[in-house]
C-alpha cells in the first residue's frame, strides 16, 4: 500500500488480540470493522438450521476479513467469520476503511484482488471436498494455516479441525494420525508442530499448489 494511503489509515488503526472460536461477523449482521490478522486466521463458516457449519474461506496475513462482502457492495456478511487460530491482528472501523478505499485507491485494488481471490479460493475448495481424501484435504489445510500463522507451532484443537473440515471428529483422528505417523506433524493437547514442510507438501492435493498461485497473483 502507498504510503501516503497507508498513513491515512494508520490513525484509525488498533491491534487487538483475538481467541480461538471468538466471532467477528454473524450472517446478516452489519460490519462494524475490518480486520487485518497479523499472527491469527480468520475463518467464514457456513452455518446449517442445525447449528452445523463447514469452513468456506480462510484468511490470514495475506489479506483482511469481510473483502467479499465489500466487492458485492454491501455492508452485510454473508456468512459468519471466526477466530480459527488465536493470535494478533489490526483493526479499522469500517467507516475509516471505505474512506481509504474510494475509486483509484491502491487499497480499493488491493481490496478487490484479494476477494477475487477469495472467491476461487472457495470454488476449488468445494472440487477438493468432492474429489481428494481427507488426508489430502487435512495436509493442504495444514500447510495453508502454517503460511498464513508464520510459525512452525501453532493451536488447533480435533473439533476445530473437525468443523473446517467438515467431517466428525474420529475420521480427523484418523488422518491427522495417518500425518503424524510418517513424521510430517506432531499434534498433542490442541498444538500442532509442522515437523517436515517438504513431506507435508508431498502429503497433500494438487489444491495447495493452486491455492498459493491465486493468493499470489498467479
Amino acid at each position: 500500500m502507498p504510503q501516503l494511503e497507508l498513513a491515512a489509515l494508520q490513525p484509525h488503526m488498533r491491534e487487538v488480540s483475538l481467541k480461538s472460536g471468538e466471532v467477528l461477523y454473524n450472517p446478516s449482521e452489519t460490519l462494524s470493522h475490518i480486520y487485518f490478522p497479523l499472527s491469527c486466521v480468520l475463518s467464514v463458516i457456513a452455518l446449517m438450521q442445525d447449528g452445523s457449519g463447514v469452513e468456506i474461506g480462510t484468511t490470514g496475513r495475506e489479506g483482511l476479513s469481510g473483502s467479499v462482502a465489500l466487492m458485492l457492495g454491501t455492508l452485510k456478511a454473508p456468512s459468519q467469520t471466526i477466530c480459527q487460530v488465536p493470535g494478533e491482528a489490526k483493526c479499522v472501523p469500517l467507516e475509516a476503511f471505505q474512506a481509504g478505499i474510494q475509486n483509484g485507491s491502491q487499497l480499493h485494488s488491493l481490496t478487490q484482488n484479494y476477494a477475487r481471490s477469495s472467491v476461487a479460493l472457495m470454488g476449488q475448495s468445494i472440487a477438493c471436498n468432492r474429489l481428494h481424501t481427507l488426508t489430502e484435504r487435512c495436509a493442504r489445510w495444514l500447510l495453508l494455516t502454517h503460511d498464513r500463522v508464520g510459525a512452525d507451532q501453532f493451536s488447533l484443537t480435533q473439533e476445530f479441525l473437525a468443523m473446517m473440515l467438515g467431517v466428525h471428529r474420529p475420521a480427523v483422528s484418523i488422518a491427522a494420525g495417518a500425518l503424524q505417523q510418517a513424521g510430517f506433524i506432531r499434534y498433542r493437547r490442541g498444538h500442532l508442530s509442522v515437523v517436515d514442510r517438504e513431506g507435508l507438501e508431498s502429503a497433500s492435493c494438487e489444491c495447495y499448489r493452486v491455492a498459493m498461485g491465486q493468493l499470489n497473483g498467479r
